[in-house]
């Protein structure tokens, strides 16, 4: 009676333990690159949820030997088991010996989902009842899957198969019988049996978790023997390459976010399947670090981190010295001893190396506004004894002569900033992405949340619009000065080009086909077409592109005054090079919940004929191309075409030595504070931005020539190292004629300045005109003679010249 009283009075406030039959434990979102690699997780918990039916019988069998061995038989509680367990505690009592428990996994189901920690009788009087209560309504295995999915096993590791990844990189079918009974030994106490720090006692409760095994008839005595005789050797490598694609997989976290809410990037249990390629997002840190390393360090030496006593302790008080962020893989070491071509240089750890002169002379003074001094005539000048600074490790020196003893080279986190993504130009694929030096110094990601103005990279949008309406690239428009009114009480506005410095200097190049003034870069051409096309127009494509959604229809936007960001840009670029048809960027391919079901699809396009088991005879599967069509697929050509010749002879030709097929341009705002550089292949779209967080000028010789095209171009070596690159797409409504690059006129092939130009039928310049062959005046054979030849047509007179 005084029992069933009991059980009456603290079975009357216990909480709901139904939920339990439909109970999904929070599980992480799980992301994935292209190849399938995992690339980052998302929870508050980390735990993988899985079903019963897919844990192997191992793993079961070491959590039933190791926690409840009557699991199957009890009601809930182990009457047995408690009263011996009531036996030895009571014999212990006083001998300073941990009390042995007897909870059943019932009773930790019940303590883990419904109660506190607290230790007293009360809770396990109510962890009891609610036991029975649980029994009743699940089944025994429903409960084990609770279990063996709720369980906390260190490590960050909710579940036992994300102990499993997190000690032995495998998934539960991976483990052996060894592994499987260390998990199952650390339920009770994972901190007392760390793999490392406590190492002797993780094998020790292993080895006695091995023997429980045997004793209840789950291994025979020879597998316990075997596997007893096993060292204990986890896993340190995390299954995340943290190094490559931080950017990235902080974009897909903030757009999960704000798609699906918090509760279901960090509970939900996602599988995220990306856009990355591992390999060009490497290439793609590595280009961008070197391009900001490269001009950090052209603009000199900052100074050193610390200054520390060189006296007996001076390890120690160099471990002490805080380490910048985005210092990687280089060290910080101090400066034992200096003269002028060498320095020793000390480290924390008691070793040693040498500096070399060669290896730090780039460290000139920085001066104001990113001016230098001069180099400097030796190590004393820059450093001195107690420096700390950082350095790297180099084995070779630039002239490629190998080091015969340690030696390190003097760096400095760089303080610009930059930008640097890859996408596919015919899906809108984000392919690889690195928003700045390194997510340790700052998570902005400067690919898609800097607004900045894109400067002459914006031109090709006025040019577009030039071609779209009756204009082609030999339509000759006047490069010289002008001044335009800019309304009342505000002065009159005196653009020039870039290689003027002042409107009194500007330089006429007189009449100038439009495909030279793109490829020039030339801004008073640029807003001569502007005010002639009307930037209403200029307004529509820039929208259209989505490059700037909202832009006034000021001339100076013409020349790339509104700002975008470098993703938007890029992905209108693409346009440019697929045909003129309309892409979305996106970083993912496909989302699965935890359920299995797709809630989202990046390829929407039907496919016909896809389905069938195997070939009929019938026409191959037919995928049909849903992208919408936003310009003339000519126009696409001609400007692309235009583009390509910056790299073959504008302010892009730097690139043209690597012999592939790119097209692009460059972007310097005033000031020279953003520099840019947008280009493609025919099937890769790269976008490079660099300056700096708090815009200052990066130099007045610093363009985007010189700062954004050589990470540019060391991206594009290796993306493209080994890859045929075929010319541009040309469309069928395109005629290619050779025409002289200056005049716009048509010329023979083999002429000086001849190039082949992109017209749309019926605008190609139709004169006949004598030229110079091998000495002797000849009439061009391909085209009539005519008694009134016709130049290509003009435009520019009456547009504000003084």
């Amino acid at each position: 009676m005084l029992i069933a009283y009991i059980f009456y009075c603290f079975s009357q406030d216990l909480p709901d333990y139904k939920f339990l039959a439909d109970y999904e434990p929070s599980v992480i979102t799980r992301v994935h690159a292209d190849d399938g690699s995992l690339l980052a997780e998302f929870a508050h918990s980390k735990r993988i949820f899985v079903p019963i039916e897919a844990i192997p019988k191992r793993v079961i069998n070491a959590f039933l030997a190791a926690e409840d061995k009557n699991f199957y038989k009890h009601f809930g509680v182990d009457f047995f088991s408690l009263t011996y367990a009531t036996f030895i505690n009571i014999r212990n009592y006083g001998r300073s010996r941990r009390p042995v428990g007897a909870s059943t996994i019932t009773q930790q189901v019940a303590k883990n989902f419904l109660l506190s920690n607290e230790a007293s009788i009360k809770r396990k009087i109510k962890e009891a009842i609610l036991s029975f209560r649980i029994e009743h309504a699940l089944s025994k295995d429903r409960i084990l899957e609770l279990y063996l999915n709720e369980i906390y096993l260190g490590f960050g590791s909710y579940g036992v198969a994300t102990a499993a990844l997190n000690y032995f990189n495998k998934t539960l079918a991976g483990l052996t019988y060894a592994e499987a009974a260390y998990l199952a030994a650390l339920p009770k106490a994972p901190n007392n049996y760390h793999p490392i720090r406590k190492h002797d006692n993780a094998v020790a409760r292993r080895n006695w978790v091995i023997k429980q095994m045997e004793k209840n008839n789950f291994i025979s005595n020879s597998q316990a023997q075997k596997t007893i005789k096993k060292p204990l050797v986890v896993s340190t490598q995390t299954t995340i390459n943290k190094s490559t694609g931080d950017y990235f997989a902080d974009e897909v976290r903030r757009i999960l976010l704000k798609r699906y809410g918090e509760k279901c990037l960090y509970e939900g249990g996602m599988l995220v399947f990306t856009t990355l390629n591992p390999k060009l997002q490497r290439i793609a840190d590595k280009a961008l670090r070197n391009g900001l390393i490269e001009y950090d360090q052209r603009h000199g030496w900052r100074s050193a981190i610390a200054k520390i006593n060189i006296v007996p302790g001076w390890k120690n008080a160099l471990a002490k010295v805080k380490k910048p962020p985005g210092l990687g893989c280089w060290r910080l070491g101090v400066v034992i001893k200096a003269d002028n071509d060498n320095a020793t240089i000390g480290f924390a750890d008691g070793s040693f190396a040498t500096m070399p002169y060669c290896e730090m002379k780039w460290a000139r003074k920085r001066l104001k506004n990113q001016r230098f001094g001069m180099m400097p005539q030796s190590i004393t000048e820059v450093l001195s004894i107690g420096d700390v600074v950082p350095v790297e490790i180099v084995k070779k020196n630039s002239y490629g002569k190998t080091y015969n003893k340690p030696t390190v080279a003097l760096r400095q986190v760089p303080d610009v900033e930059g930008a640097i993504l890859a996408m596919d130009p015919h899906t809108g694929k984000v392919l690889a992405m690195s928003g700045g030096y390194s997510s340790a110094i700052s998570k902005f990601n400067r690919a898609t949340q800097a607004w900045r103005q894109p400067g002459s990279s914006f031109k090709p949008f006025v040019y577009l619009a030039a071609l779209e309406n009756g204009y082609t690239p030999a339509t000759q428009l006047l490069d010289a000065p002008l001044v335009l009114d800019q309304g009342s009480k505000l002065p009159p506005w005196k653009p020039s080009n870039y290689s003027n410095k002042s409107y009194k200097s500007s330089i006429s190049y007189g009449l100038t086909p439009l495909r030279v003034g793109i490829e020039k870069s030339r801004n008073l051409m640029t807003i001569r077409l502007a005010e002639s096309l009307g930037m209403d127009k200029v307004v529509q494509y820039a929208k259209l592109f989505g490059v700037v959604e909202h832009m006034e229809p000021h001339l100076s936007f013409a020349l790339g005054a509104a700002e975008t960001t470098l993703l938007r840009i890029t992905s209108a670029y693409s346009m440019f090079v697929n045909g003129g048809k309309k892409i979305k960027p996106s970083l993912f391919n496909q989302i699965v919940n935890r359920y299995g079901k797709i809630i989202y699809r990046r390829d929407k396009r039907l496919c016909e004929r896809c389905n069938i088991k195997t070939w009929d005879g019938g026409p191959p599967p037919k995928v049909h191309d849903n992208r919408e069509q936003i310009i003339d697929p000519a126009s696409a050509y001609q400007i692309v075409s235009m583009l390509k010749g910056v790299v073959q002879r504008g302010t892009g030709r730097a690139i043209a030595s690597l012999d592939k097929t790119i097209a692009g341009k460059t972007g310097t705002t005033n000031n020279n504070l953003d520099c840019w550089f947008i280009g493609f292949s025919p099937d890769l779209a790269v976008g490079v931005f660099v300056g700096f967080d708090y815009p200052r000028t990066l130099g007045r010789n610093d363009t985007a020539s010189s700062v954004a095209v050589p990470i540019f171009k060391l991206f594009m070596a290796n993306a493209l190292n080994n890859v045929v690159t075929p010319d541009f797409r040309i469309p069928p409504r395109i005629r290619m004629v050779w025409i002289d690059a200056n005049s716009g006129r048509r010329i023979n092939s083999s002429a000086p300045g001849a190039i082949l130009e992109a017209f749309k039928p019926g605008t190609e310049p139709v004169d006949n005109y004598a030229i110079i062959d091998n000495k002797q005046i000849i009439i061009s054979p391909a085209y009539p003679k005519q008694t009134e030849p016709t130049a290509a047509p003009i435009i520019g007179n009456g547009l504000g010249i003084y």
